[in-house]
């Protein structure tokens, strides 16, 4: 069987035909696009329509690829960046374009949120998790406070990977771990949290698609595009999932012990839990996973959107930075960064900025900075990880993805900083590569032939050995004192309106 995984995120997406019989990578097509231009500040929104016609492209460009074994296609999984609001009318058309995981416009809705239902523990305590701006929760207040004619024109809420599945077979649902995202479901029930919504608008639960299992489908593929793509049968579209979920089964994070940590342009820690892991504090988000169990998860909104600005600066390559990294001890000769440039999820500084804190005339150089940026998002994850201990969760491998992982000497500084050996995966594809295996897997169930979920990523899912680092006890150490560091310098400049 050949499956195809759709991973559409905030910059681009990317299609990849797995051969589920080999677990090799028999093609792959990406298609890069961007944000609307000239918004307010905060205001981050794309077209959904970019989103498919980014779909359709890439696909085709991996069917051409393959030729005649596009006929083995017999399933098609969909990751999608998470949160983002997908409003549509009567009609289906999209009312307005989307807001998006990283618009940060609906700071008001969620202080009334917070008001209404006794702060973060009052939240945490209603559904299992804080309402935070990221969400798509407050994005749908704001769009009923400030488009009123918008909201009223609201037939159907979808996020972006369900947006996705409508546009392949015609079918609107929504599964429990995207939908755990929204901040609308209470994860201990994976049902609809009747008060949150309500505060909303009671006629929101008429919106919603019911929440189903991630283990199921979405539907067949559409006929038109069946002829479209020239393929004999029509595949199996399964309920697919946010990012983080697909980067899971992805880099088979499917068990416990195992934690994945996804420096992308945001940055993401998660591991599977056989039960909700709610944190009172607000700051680890209780999601559910893609397999019908949790997603304890920390999100930060800056890892390679800051190590990028930094090569970018010094006119460097990626080499050329590694270089440079390579060359500067760890700790940065005192240098240390606080990386909030586009505001912050974790810790939750939606108006915070960037700070480099600890210059002197040693270390104002290009290699101390750009170690200092690096070692600073790092540590921004690493307060996550820390309180993912203290919340009883307990990593023994984080495996890395995303466009941070290709460096060697960035993946010796996470090793250092966690303080648990790192390693890669063979495949970068993750989400991508998480979206096909999961619509294998639901091939399978739907055909009457189940296969268990761990026994497949076993197959698939294949670590690289020669990326694995340990942690170095000295640096570990250091990184320690450094997070500390961090930590007290964001609190004082926070408590004194500076963050």
């Amino acid at each position: 069987m050949l499956a195809i995984g759709i991973d559409s995120g905030t910059q681009s997406t990317k299609s990849v035909v797995l051969d589920t019989g080999t677990g090799g990578i028999l093609a792959t097509a990406q298609r890069a696009y961007g944000l609307i231009p000239d918004l307010p500040p905060g205001h981050m929104e794309q077209e959904p329509e970019l989103w498919a016609a980014a779909a359709e492209e890439t696909v085709s460009e991996c069917l051409a690829r393959i030729g005649d074994r596009r006929h083995e296609v017999e399933a098609i999984g969909v990751s999608g960046q998470q949160h983002g609001m997908v409003a549509l009318d009567r009609e289906n058309r999209v009312i307005r374009p989307a807001k998006l995981w990283n618009d940060t416009s609906t700071l008001e809705q969620c202080a009334q949120f917070s008001r209404e239902f006794g702060g973060p523990e009052g939240l945490a305590d209603l559904a299992g998790n804080a309402i935070l701006p990221g969400y798509t929760a407050p994005k749908i207040l704001w769009l009923k406070q400030h488009e009123p004619a918008h909201f009223a024109a609201l037939h159907t809420l979808l996020l972006p990977h369900d947006y996705l599945n409508f546009w392949l077979t015609g079918e609107k649902r929504m599964e429990y771990g995207d939908a755990s995202g929204t901040g609308l479901l209470d994860v201990r029930t994976r049902e609809w949290c009747k008060p949150l919504c309500d505060f909303i608008d009671p006629r929101l639960h008429a919106v919603l698609p019911d929440p189903e299992s991630s283990r199921g489908v979405a539907g067949l593929l559409r006929e038109t595009l069946r002829e479209k793509w020239g393929l004999k049968c029509r595949p199996i579209v399964s309920a697919g999932g946010g990012d983080n979920m697909m980067g899971a089964i992805g880099t088979g994070n499917i068990r416990e012990g195992v934690v994945t940590a996804s420096l992308g342009t945001s940055g993401t820690l998660y591991c599977y839990s056989a039960q909700p892991i709610v944190d009172r504090e607000g700051e680890v988000a209780a999601f559910c996973d893609s397999t019908d169990g949790w997603l304890p998860l920390i999100c930060t909104m800056n890892v390679t959107v800051a190590t990028e600005q930094a090569r970018r600066l010094y006119g460097w390559t990626h080499a050329a930075m590694d270089e440079a990294l390579a060359g500067v001890p760890a700790g940065a000769g005192g240098l240390l960064f606080l990386p909030y440039l586009n505001g912050e999820r974790t810790p939750n500084l939606p108006a915070g900025c960037g700070v480099l804190h600890g210059l002197n005339t040693r270390n104002m150089t290009p290699a101390h900075m750009a170690r200092a940026v690096t070692e600073g998002v790092t540590l921004g994850l690493a307060f996550g990880l820390k309180r993912f201990r203290q919340l009883g969760i307990q990593p023994a491998e984080i495996r890395l993805t995303g466009g941070g992982s290709n460096s060697p000497v960035w993946r010796q500084i996470c090793a250092d900083v966690f303080g648990v050996p790192t390693v890669s995966l063979q495949s970068s594809e993750g989400a991508a590569l998480g979206a096909a295996v999961q619509a294998c897997w639901a091939a399978e169930a739907a055909s009457g032939n189940p296969v268990q979920l761990p026994v497949l990523a076993e197959r698939l899912v294949k670590l690289d050995e020669q990326t694995r680092c340990q942690p170095n006890r000295d640096s570990a150490d250091l990184y320690q004192t450094l997070l500390a560091r961090q930590t007290d310098l964001t609190r004082r400049l926070h408590a004194a309106g500076y963050l």
